[in-house]
């Protein structure tokens, strides 16, 4: 068992207590993402995101089940604005409202403040979904999930094989269930990176699921299809079948901004289209653009 210190306040605990219990399922899931100040400017990624729900086939529902964690003030009033379940992470002594280029200090220390964040969720009995803001969500994802498997996760490239640990993860999006596995395993994450300094949660994650300490503690992985739950890195080639694409590979707000209008531009479009088009015409995204010259030096890290 790996101890781990106090995340929040009391008070903030309390907060946090109600905002679940309000926006969970019935079987006590909630779907959650992070912001800060940089990506909650009106027209940036929150607003594509919160866009992509409504846009999304079966999805404008599951806003009702969605947290939005605020790094900083900013974050938090922007969130009030535009959604109904807003939680405010105290974030003491650390700036995490500017814009956090990949893997700097600040990038890595609010990586792993999330990650803890998420360690809470779960020991407080709540399943969840996490989703980066950057991920676009085109169909309801929960039929895609499999019935078994403790933790389930996105891929930057996926083998073809939901239980091959060959398979790049990518923790911006993944299905978790609450239960003494999970809770360990997060537990055993978030502490791992004293292990691995200078690397982000992801990064260890894909260090640490060849550990025999998961295996040891019982933990399911499957690793989810990127024919369904794609990215710049690997896009969802077929569009009658995506249910997310993730602007990952990309580093820049800016650029993330740029492509992530195209793809959702891309997605209307497809929605215009009568059924018969849909079926027959084959169609792929426009994206990436301006992140695309960085997918192959992600992807051969």
């Amino acid at each position: 068992m790996f101890i781990i210190y106090h995340l929040i306040t009391d008070s903030e605990d309390l907060k946090l207590d109600r905002v679940l219990q309000k926006a969970s399922m019935r079987d006590n899931t909630v779907i959650l993402t992070t912001l800060n100040a940089a990506w909650a400017s009106p027209g940036s990624v929150i607003d594509l995101f919160v866009d992509s729900f409504h846009s999304g086939v079966r999805t404008s529902s599951l806003l009702n089940h969605l947290v939005i964690i605020a790094f900083d003030g900013d974050a938090y009033r922007q969130c009030a604005k535009i959604h109904h379940y807003c939680f405010a992470l105290g974030t003491e002594g650390v700036d995490f409202s500017e814009e956090k280029r990949f893997l700097t200090s600040g990038y890595l220390e609010m990586m792993w403040k999330r990650l803890d964040f998420l360690r809470l969720v779960l020991e407080k009995g709540y399943s969840f979904i996490f989703s980066d803001a950057d991920i676009m969500w085109f169909r309801n994802p929960f039929p895609h999930f499999y019935p078994n498997g403790d933790l389930q996760i996105a891929c930057d490239h996926y083998v073809g094989n939901a239980t091959d640990l060959r398979n790049i993860a990518n923790g911006g999006f993944n299905y978790v269930k609450s239960n003494e596995r999970t809770i360990e395993f997060y537990s055993f994450w978030y502490s791992s990176r004293l292990r691995y300094p200078g690397y982000h949660d992801q990064d260890v994650f894909n260090a640490i699921k060849h550990d025999p300490y998961v295996a040891d503690i019982g933990l399911e992985i499957k690793f989810l299809s990127t024919a369904y739950f794609g990215g710049f890195c690997e896009p969802s080639r077929d569009l009658n079948k995506v249910c997310t694409m993730h602007a990952n590979c990309c580093i820049g707000l800016r650029s993330k901004i740029h492509d992530l209008r195209i793809m959702m531009e891309d997605w209307k479009n497809y929605l215009s289209l009568p059924p018969s088009l849909k079926r027959l015409l084959t169609l792929s995204w426009r994206v990436p653009q301006n992140c695309s010259f960085l997918v192959g030096i992600f992807l051969f890290w």
